[in-house]
């Protein structure tokens, strides 16, 4: 089993970012292996202090706003977010911004290079450019991310200091501070701030997640105010803000309050106006507790669209796109949801994703036991397809609308498919019995939830964490997860507080 804090679990040949708070951001399937057998991993996640996050969707001009009220300290200031990014758009990701026109304006940001950015200009002259050397291109990770300025130091590069995961950056492919007491606007009175997009314009669109999103007005702090290291891990994790002097301008943003995500939390009612955010965009996936997502860095050879935090996949043409969980386990139980929101056909199940194959329905993709290649199971429309051969028939049909259920156990190599709430051919993933069986070559192999679909159709995955409405709410047996049926006895939504438990 694999036990992580966040990024893509998958083979030795795809690399993870980000997500367990190292400096390179790399790691490999075999690396977090050896940790685990060597005991350096923890029995039990870390304490959960952050419980939402807000979801951003660039496709829906997703973002906030509030303008200043009162006077600010535009020199001193420090602002911290952590962010899950889901797309790498070719365009510039605002985080915040800050400006009233494209003369007078702050923005921070990823760039066109997927570099972390801070830029500002002043009566349209350059006030400071940073861009970091490093690249932030994991899509299931979840990054801490602290911009702490005071432009009032003597030292140049003590003005504006970007850190990531408690690192500080200092590598920078463009490395432009600003002078000595220079008015920035990211924190400025009488100016539009904006969380999610550009301050003055309507571009710029930032797209994932974004939790304890925190402004301090007049101190420039530390990564420490806001995260730790996890002294049995070295994982960085959130750490409780509520004890911080935010200042008169500052605000908090835990996101807790679904019917408006832009309350501020400080004290100060700070509020935000929500643009475009409705409830469904709160989300239980946080740096505390990381969900599967789809995987949408597996190739582009088609043209498909991910949506809402990389849980809704829709395809744009009569092709196959297929993709998988960024999560993978080797034993325990898990369960999934995927919803059949509009199109004409696809496929759901599961495969253990020793390679991948992006433009191949899951049924193409045949098996080779034994050796490195493809094992699926999928549910195609009332038939069982195992490895490219129909052989199960029986199951129920579905259609636009319903939501079919995937449950895979690991420790009995049994898998488990069914529509609306009722498993397919009489299983009982509680009872151990009536499951699709693993080949016995396959035994032990990580295996991903997985999805193909066909000619402008979209679903919808959940994980745990979802994007389309819950009617009726279901946790797991360790109250992880919302879940539109009942998560059967033992099984577990698949996000990292699980991974770690078992």
């Amino acid at each position: 089993m694999i036990k992580s804090n966040g990024g893509i679990i998958g083979p030795d040949n795809v690399t993870t970012g980000g997500a367990f708070g190292t400096a390179s951001g790399v790691f490999k399937l075999s690396e977090v292996t050896n940790l685990i057998k060597e005991s350096k991993w923890p029995t039990e996640g870390p304490p959960t202090t952050v419980s939402n996050s807000a979801r951003f969707n660039d496709g829906s001009s997703d973002n906030l706003s509030r303008t200043q009220e009162s006077s600010a300290n535009s020199q001193i200031f420090t602002y911290s977010t952590w962010v899950k990014r889901s797309g790498l758009t070719g365009v510039k990701q605002e985080m915040a911004s800050g400006g009233s026109a494209s003369t007078d304006f702050d923005m921070f940001y990823f760039d066109t290079s997927e570099r972390l950015s801070y830029y500002s200009k002043t009566s349209n002259s350059e006030n400071l450019d940073l861009a970091t050397n490093r690249v932030f291109r994991d899509l299931s990770a979840w990054y801490h991310i602290v911009l702490s300025v005071d432009t009032t130091q003597g030292t140049a590069s003590n003005r504006v200091k970007l850190y990531v995961n408690g690192v500080l950056e200092t590598s920078y492919a463009v490395g432009t501070y600003p002078s000595v007491n220079t008015n920035l606007f990211l924190n400025k009175a009488s100016q539009s701030q904006r969380i999610g997009r550009q301050a003055y314009s309507a571009v710029d669109f930032f797209d994932g997640y974004m939790a304890e999103t925190v402004m301090i007005d007049g101190s420039q702090l530390a990564p420490t105010s806001f995260g730790e290291e996890n002294s049995q891990t070295g994982i960085w994790v959130p750490k409780s803000v509520t004890g911080l002097t935010f200042g008169t301008n500052g605000f908090y943003l835990p996101f807790t309050n679904s019917g408006a995500l832009g309350e501020d939390f400080s004290g100060n009612d700070n509020d935000f106006t929500v643009n475009n955010l409705t409830s469904l965009d709160q989300s239980i996936d946080t740096p505390n507790n990381n969900f599967a997502i789809w995987n949408n860095i597996l190739g582009t050879q088609i043209p498909d669209t991910f949506s809402d935090g990389n849980l809704v996949l829709t395809m744009g043409q009569n092709a196959w796109r297929s993709t998988f969980s960024t999560i993978a386990a080797s034993s325990g139980k898990f369960y999934a949801e995927v919803k059949w929101v509009t199109g004409s056909e696809f496929t759901a199940g599961f495969g253990n994703a020793q390679s991948y194959s992006v433009d191949q329905d899951l049924n193409d993709l045949v098996a080779d036991p034994g050796g490195d290649g493809y094992v699926s199971v999928i549910y195609k429309n009332g038939a069982l397809y195992e490895n490219g051969s129909n052989t199960s028939t029986g199951y129920s049909t579905y259609s636009s609308g319903d939501i079919i259920m995937l449950a895979m156990d690991l420790d009995n190599y049994k898998l488990y498919l069914g529509v609306n709430g009722t498993w397919g051919k009489s299983g009982d993933p509680a009872n151990n019995s009536n499951g699709v069986a693993i080949p016995s070559a396959n035994q032990g192999d990580f295996f991903n939830f997985a999805v193909s679909t066909y000619g402008n159709t979209q679903v919808s995955g959940n994980f745990g964490s979802p994007a389309f409405a819950i009617s009726s709410g279901n946790a797991d047996g360790n109250g992880f997860g919302n879940f539109e049926y009942a998560v059967p006895s033992g099984y577990l939504s698949l996000c990292t507080n699980n991974l770690n438990s078992i």
